[in-house]
């Protein structure tokens, strides 16, 4: 009986692999940005040692990337900087998962009313710009890491609401959880064992999108000066830091911006492989 259960899934996994080779790619370049990482500190790099006598200097054995403007190696404040942008898009991502999949449920699942009301909660704040809902939480929080993970995850959730509401309506219609309800069991029951896992491919394929979504608003946010502070670094607060000395070192602005873009896409390739995987029909 597993041999029959197994082999599907990994005829399944070797389609979706074999239809997305970025896959790959994705895979092998997120392990070694994730290891670098969490090994940072082991390594013998410090971000913050400034040498008066190497200030912007160029690309070299000693100094892999160069370094700023302060004569810091900007190889570890790339690799530190990582640390802060990956930090904040797995915690937000986190919560921006766990509230949207929290209020897609009872949404698809609780009275009409309840979803009716959950559901224009979503749409209002689905309206309002971002910037806008930052510039207003700026004013009560003090700028920083968690405050972006609290902005970022606390506002990017209605898409996922969205989407595992969706599922919740269509999974509610079966037969089985008809019967479950028929003979008694209470609602978290129903929800916990029936209707979580058949979303849980949808969540799972929500929460690569949202990671990658919170890494660029980090990004965003840091470049505009009301993210990541000083003298912590992430690649956002990178560019922001380069953009005054781009004709003569253009490669501090290139460097996190070519990195952004490259884990923003491997998360996304990911994802879809992800979801070819789990969908039925692959």
């Amino acid at each position: 009986m597993s041999t029959l259960t197994t082999v599907p899934r990994e005829r399944r996994l070797r389609d979706a692999l074999a239809r997305a080779p970025q896959a790959w790619f994705a895979l092998i370049f997120l392990t070694v940005v994730i290891l670098l990482s969490l090994l940072a500190p082991l390594l013998p790099l410090d971000p913050d040692t400034t040498d008066l006598d190497a200030m912007s200097a160029p690309p070299s054995l000693e100094h892999w990337f160069g370094t700023d403007q302060l004569g810091r190696d900007y190889f570890a404040r790339v690799v530190f900087g990582g640390r802060i942008s990956l930090l904040v898009g797995f915690l937000a991502m986190i919560a921006a998962t766990a509230i949207g999949a929290l209020v897609g449920l009872v949404a698809g699942f609780a009275h009409p009313r309840i979803d009716n009301l959950l559901m224009r909660l979503v749409d209002f704040l689905s309206s309002i710009p971002w910037m806008i809902l930052v510039i207003v939480a700026s004013v009560f929080l003090r700028p920083g890491l968690v405050t972006i993970i609290i902005v970022i995850g606390g506002f990017t959730w209605m898409t996922t609401a969205r989407l595992v509401r969706a599922e919740t309506l269509s999974v509610k219609e079966r037969a089985y959880v008809g019967y479950s309800g028929y003979i008694g069991e209470r609602a978290p029951r129903i929800v916990g064992r029936h209707i979580l896992p058949d979303a849980l491919p949808t969540i799972l394929v929500a929460a690569t999108t949202n990671i990658s979504q919170a890494m660029m608003t980090e990004a965003s946010l840091s470049f505009l000066g009301v993210g990541i502070q000083q003298p912590m670094a992430s690649w956002g607060s990178l560019l922001q830091t380069a953009q005054g000395s781009l004709q003569q070192l253009p490669h501090l602005a290139l460097i996190p911006g070519l990195l952004i873009m490259a884990t923003v896409f491997s998360f996304n390739a990911l994802g879809n492989t992800l979801r070819r995987y789990l969908s039925r029909g692959a």
